[in-house]
């Protein structure tokens, strides 16, 4: 059995596996027989854990991985998984001997890259897949339809390489209900694509991301990115209510976060007392604050200052005054049964309570991703069964 380090720690995440694996399941109904899913598990999971998330994805039976990084490609090989992993971002020249030693695909759209990867394919005697990134409207990462062919003429030309896939991304499918600039994106990558398979047939199409596979069954093509809805947060309101408003059955997600830290101290504010950095708040009634070690510097945004809560005994309890780097404050007046040590979930759920990233984000003016991706990666993740025992992933 798995030694438990919880009683150990102030702070950590508990990752729900079950819920991993049925999100997945849940995006696999979506899509035909002959479409990968592929799970986007760049910048560590979406603030999960990139190994346990990785090791859950891979036994739920997900196609391919999707990073970031050369660095995060390299965590997926050393896993030992046997899924292949695309490089999603950006592949610096002085990378691409990295990219070839861990196997790993590279998405390109510069002529110097994958001059590149050809020269480190051909130095290791490695072969590396190529995806073509085309731009359809973001003006992020892609090569222009127009620069395409010459593109492709060097790209073909070069020896180590294989033209394995073409993507692109959508840049307004989650912020809005018309998707008339996706499907107009969409056009154009069709004709982008069918460019590359005329001179590599076997080339995976693939565009669509959390939002596209639910609101987009055009734009499955052979491969989907499945990122957000992974962890189980819907990318927005409007992909829900897109969903709705086309008479789809919503699909069932499930958080699979909850982020938890024990309380370091109880003590009681007289009525007048000022609670934090710039006495922001001052009490008018005898109050419980109790201090929990954790801040900014771990994600918790300071812009929940005076208006976010955690939750502790299944019950709210607000912040007072400033979110600090190392710690924060929150009232506890009215929660019977607080002492030291006291779990406090400070994302997630406990005892039929939930305070989930949309709710968070909303505080804070921003998007769930940020709540999520932002909690510090020093902070252990821990894969956890239906009910709360460590799973051992290895």
């Amino acid at each position: 059995m798995i030694e438990d380090p919880r009683p150990r720690l102030l702070t950590w995440i508990e990752i729900d596996a079950e819920a991993v694996r049925a999100n997945i399941a849940s995006f696999r109904r979506r899509l035909g027989p002959a479409t990968g899913l592929q799970a986007v598990v760049k910048s560590n999971a979406y603030g999960h854990g990139i190994e346990p998330i990785a090791r859950i994805a891979a036994s739920a039976g997900v196609d391919s991985f999707g990073v970031h990084t050369v660095a995060e490609a390299e965590r997926i090989a050393a896993l030992g998984l046997g899924k292949p992993v695309l490089i999603l971002g950006y592949v610096g020249i002085g990378e691409a001997e990295r990219v070839a030693a861990c196997g790993a695909e590279a998405t390109v759209y510069n002529v110097e890259t994958i001059e590149a990867l050809s020269r480190a394919a051909v130095s290791l005697s490695k072969s590396i897949r190529c995806h073509v990134k085309v731009e359809t409207g973001v003006y992020r990462q892609g090569i222009l339809p127009r620069d395409l062919p010459a593109f492709l003429d060097r790209l073909l030309a070069l020896p180590g390489l294989e033209t394995a896939g073409v993507a692109t991304h959508f840049a307004n499918i989650e912020d809005t209900t018309d998707h008339s600039f996706a499907w107009s994106q969409l056009r154009a990558f069709q004709e982008a694509a069918a460019i590359v398979r005329a001179r590599a047939p076997r080339a995976a199409r693939h565009c669509a991301c959390t939002a596209a596979v639910l609101t987009m069954a055009d734009a499955l093509f052979d491969l989907v990115r499945v990122g957000i809805g992974l962890y189980g947060i819907w990318p927005s309101k409007e992909t829900l209510l897109s969903c709705l408003l086309e008479g789809a059955a919503e699909t069932p997600l499930r958080p699979a976060m909850t982020w938890k830290a024990r309380i370091a101290q109880i003590k009681l504010a007289e009525p007048g007392s000022s609670i934090g950095y710039g006495c922001a708040h001052r009490v008018t009634h005898p109050t419980r604050v109790a201090v929990l070690p954790i801040g900014y510097a771990d994600g918790l945004d300071r812009r929940l200052s005076g208006i976010g809560s955690v939750l502790i005994r299944g019950r709210r309890a607000p912040i007072l005054g400033r979110v600090c780097m190392n710690l924060v404050m929150v009232d506890v007046t009215d929660i019977e049964g607080v002492s030291l040590e006291t779990e406090a979930a400070i994302l997630g759920r406990q005892d039929g309570e939930e305070l989930s990233a949309a709710q968070i984000a909303a505080l804070c003016h921003t998007i769930p991703y940020e709540i999520v991706s932002r909690i510090n990666p020093a902070i252990p993740r821990l894969p956890v069964d239906p009910g709360g025992r460590i799973l051992d992933l290895s």
